[in-house]
């Protein structure tokens, strides 16, 4: 089959030959390039007939036409290509992409030819079946990598399991946001370049905030791809059918009152109006799960592809847990959700991204199927399609904790990377990390969703407490929780939690969480580069650190709460004790640590997180025990009345 070259590709060899020649050459050549172009003959055969080439982790594309009529082409086809590289051979699932159209993306793995060849569930449209073709694959040079870390290769786990890194070994430290309707209008994709120095406002777009994002150093938002059931109508946010079936517990659309001192819940369209279902004839309100519409989906598209280019890693979401309840009360919802899990999949997998399983914020039971349900369903979907084709990892936003929810390893063999969040979001969370970390098999782990500036919610309370929105209370909050979570276990990285995460729009009261464009210039969010800089100023060293926070004599300040964010200590250190990394949060107790080298000197540097600046660095030594005693805080007392970070090196 003939590999299609893009026009573009061979623009510059036309014009070498155009200088080369004389007129009566030059004007027939010209005639053949326009002939060949109205006929639709592929360029490339005018070259020696061989395979196209394409960069390591860049997409292809391969489009497949049914020959014959399908009453539903999303239920009744499944289409795949058998993909075969070196050191790769798997199967790679399509997508349905409307009309008879069927497309399967991927990515080469390495360098070198690769061949596919189509196949499908329907072996006598030759449309889809036996149709093959090939591609030569080529690495990116280091200067083409710079301009884009994606070029690196997918996300995977580091050699010992706990962090992350990309495939070619550099890395991956994930600074990322909650942009959780950001698949919606609600942030619109405009299709045009931000301004330089953007600063956020009313009328925000997707490139706006990307852009703002990226020059934080952020390399991550966390996305859910839709919301079926939620729609701005005549019924309450949260509500339920004649069945008592609750179809949604949505986010509300603050002055669109539907009685009862009620209010209805945010529509969650595509920019051109579309759902991601058709809606049901059966059951009013309910999405058909069983007829997708491709062109919501062609819609994030634009915004999946935009994030790639801009070196995000985005953490993809099927969809919140509230739209459960319903499609398996109607429909056969472990085939059902399955098929939706694999179409993001077939449609997103050959993106750098980390995918969730469900966004199990919350486990109601009205509200919610149970873990158990969601497990079975996540583990049909694994048994029948297979894990992701490329690697990246798989985990769920949860509440809690994935390990307590789901178990580890063999309990939900689709799970790899394991994550804690929403409740609770003060010092338990991290017992829950560590937890986590000491797991054989080793998985990386993340607090995916820890504390929220600026939400006036009661699960967003540290012992009680609401300061006022983007206060230095407020913000230390979510200080403590980025250096906390991190040095507990979480080295996979860490998601800031932009209250905004709803995303209400320009002309809607804000309610009970801020608008988007004021979130994003909340102070906690610029903290996020300060962490990344911190964890990754001895490179990829911080992979190897353990938690060893019970060496910190005291650990916790007298009266120091369990469910606050005052008055405690955390430290990481390599098993060679040569390397160790420290954050004590506000009120803590100026301590010894132990554990580790007798009679060695160290290197002692204070890290302020509040400004991302190093204090000069001083030099300790330990005594015949093994215990330092580090200098006093940068304020020169004993008790902290700010937070500060420390690192300590081996001399």
């Amino acid at each position: 089959m003939i590999a299609y070259r893009p026009l573009v590709c061979n623009i510059t060899l036309f014009k070498e030959l155009l200088l080369v020649m004389d007129t009566k050459h030059r004007n027939l050549l010209s005639f053949c390039i326009i002939f060949l172009l109205i006929v639709n003959v592929p360029l490339n055969t005018l070259n020696a007939s061989g395979p196209s080439d394409i960069h390591v982790w860049e997409m292809k594309e391969i489009t497949l036409k049914t020959e014959k009529n399908y009453e539903n082409y999303y239920t009744d086809v499944t289409c795949w290509v058998e993909l075969k590289g070196p050191n790769f051979s798997k199967r790679i699932y399509g997508f349905w992409d409307s009309g008879n159209r069927f497309v399967v993306r991927m990515v080469a793995t390495s360098p070198g030819k690769w061949q596919w060849t189509s196949g499908s569930n329907q072996p006598d449209d030759k449309g889809l079946n036996g149709l093959s073709g090939e591609f030569n694959a080529v690495n990116w040079t280091r200067k083409e990598k710079l301009l884009n870390p994606n070029r690196r290769g997918f996300i995977r786990p580091s050699p010992n399991g706990h962090a992350l890194q990309y495939a070619d070994g550099t890395p991956f430290f994930m600074v990322g946001d909650t942009w959780l309707a950001a698949t919606t209008w609600r942030l619109p994709f405009r299709g045009v370049t931000p301004a330089e120095n953007y600063v956020p406002g009313p009328g925000i777009g997707f490139e706006d905030a990307a852009a703002y994002r990226k020059r934080q150093g952020y390399n991550s938002v966390s996305m859910i791809a839709c919301f079926p059931n939620w729609e701005a109508d005549c019924h309450p946010a949260t509500y339920a059918d004649s069945n008592g079936i609750y179809l949604r517990n949505a986010w509300e659309k603050f002055d669109y009152p539907v009685g009862n001192g009620q209010v209805t819940a945010k529509d969650m369209r595509d920019e051109f109006g579309n759902r991601p279902f058709k809606m049901s004839p059966n059951h009013e309100g309910v999405a058909d799960f069983n007829h997708i519409v491709p062109e919501y989906f062609q819609s994030l598209d634009k915004k999946m592809q935009y994030l790639s280019e801009q070196g995000f890693v985005p953490l993809l979401e099927t969809v919140r847990r509230d739209n459960c309840p319903a499609w398996k009360a109607y429909f056969d919802f472990n085939d059902s959700f399955a098929r939706y899990v694999q179409y993001l999949i077939s449609r997103y997998g050959a993106y750098n991204i980390i995918f969730s399983g469900i966004h199990l914020d919350w486990i109601p039971k009205e509200y919610s199927l149970s873990a158990d349900e969601f497990n079975a369903a996540l583990t049909y979907h694994l048994k029948k399609y297979g894990p992701l084709p490329f690697g990246q990892p798989y985990t769920t936003l949860i509440s809690d904790s994935t390990y307590t929810q789901f178990g580890h390893d063999q309990n939900c063999p689709w799970l790899t990377m394991h994550s804690v969040g929403n409740k609770p979001r003060d010092h338990s969370v991290k017992a829950a990390l560590e937890i986590l970390f000491n797991f054989v098999p080793p998985y990386p782990a993340i607090n995916f969703e820890p504390y929220y500036t600026g939400w006036n919610h009661e699960i967003n309370m540290p012992n009680g407490e609401r300061p006022p929105a983007d206060s230095l209370r407020d913000n230390y909050f979510s200080r403590a929780q980025m250096y906390g979570s991190v040095l507990s276990g979480g080295l996979s990285g860490h998601v800031h939690g932009t209250a905004a995460y709803d995303i209400t729009s320009t002309g809607e009261p804000a309610g009970l969480r801020p608008h988007f464009w004021v979130a994003l210039k909340y102070k906690s969010g610029a903290y996020m580069q300060h962490l990344a800089a911190f964890i990754l100023s001895q490179g990829n060293k911080y992979q190897q650190l353990q938690p060893t926070s019970q060496n910190i004599h005291p650990q916790k300040a007298t009266g120091s709460p369990e469910r606050g964010l005052d008055g405690w200590s955390f430290m990481m250190c390599t098993p060679e004790k040569d390397f160790a990394l420290l954050y004590f949060e506000n009120k803590a107790v100026l301590p010894t640590l132990s554990g580790f080298k007798p009679h060695s000197s160290y290197t002692f540097r204070w890290f302020n997180p509040r400004d991302g600046r190093w204090e000069k660095s001083v030099t300790i030594k330990s005594n015949e025990e093994g215990i330092l005693t580090p200098p006093p805080f940068p304020d020169g007392q004993n008790s902290s009345t700010e937070d500060w970070a420390a690192k300590i090196i081996l001399l």
